[in-house]
């Protein structure tokens, strides 16, 4: 769907005041939504569209899934941690999960961001160059 000008400038200032201390709002983005529905300003599905993606991209943005092959110890799952949100800011959450597939290391996604330290891809990089 084709999205005028004017609709993109107005989410984007929607989000904008979603936002508090640069991470965002849930409560102000229900606000922003209601608004816009009780006022139904022109082409206002179109608004809500826009805001919605900018919305799901900055959730994305602040979610990291940390996989491994085998459980973290938790000294190490701090040290990961700490290492992410010195890079990506305090406001990210990260959640700690098991891949058997990996065989050893570890694979980070922080948004469209992939770090992947596994001795899979590394196996494969190599098969790849023969």
């Amino acid at each position: 769907m084709k999205i005028s000008k004017q609709s993109q400038r107005d989410a984007r200032q929607l989000y904008r005041s979603c936002q508090v201390n640069g991470l965002l709002d849930g409560n102000r983005v229900r606000q922003a939504v209601s608004l816009v529905l009780a006022q139904k300003p022109r082409r206002y599905l179109e608004i809500l569209s826009r805001l919605c993606r900018l919305v799901r991209l900055d959730v994305e943005q602040h979610a990291a899934r940390v996989e491994s092959a085998a459980p973290l110890p938790a000294d190490l799952q701090m040290d990961v941690t700490g290492r992410i949100k010195t890079i990506y800011g305090a406001g990210v959450e990260i959640s700690f999960g098991q891949n058997p597939a990996l065989l050893g290391g570890l694979r980070i996604k922080v948004g469209s961001d992939l770090y992947d330290g596994s001795i899979r891809t590394r196996l494969e990089k190599l098969v790849q160059s023969f």
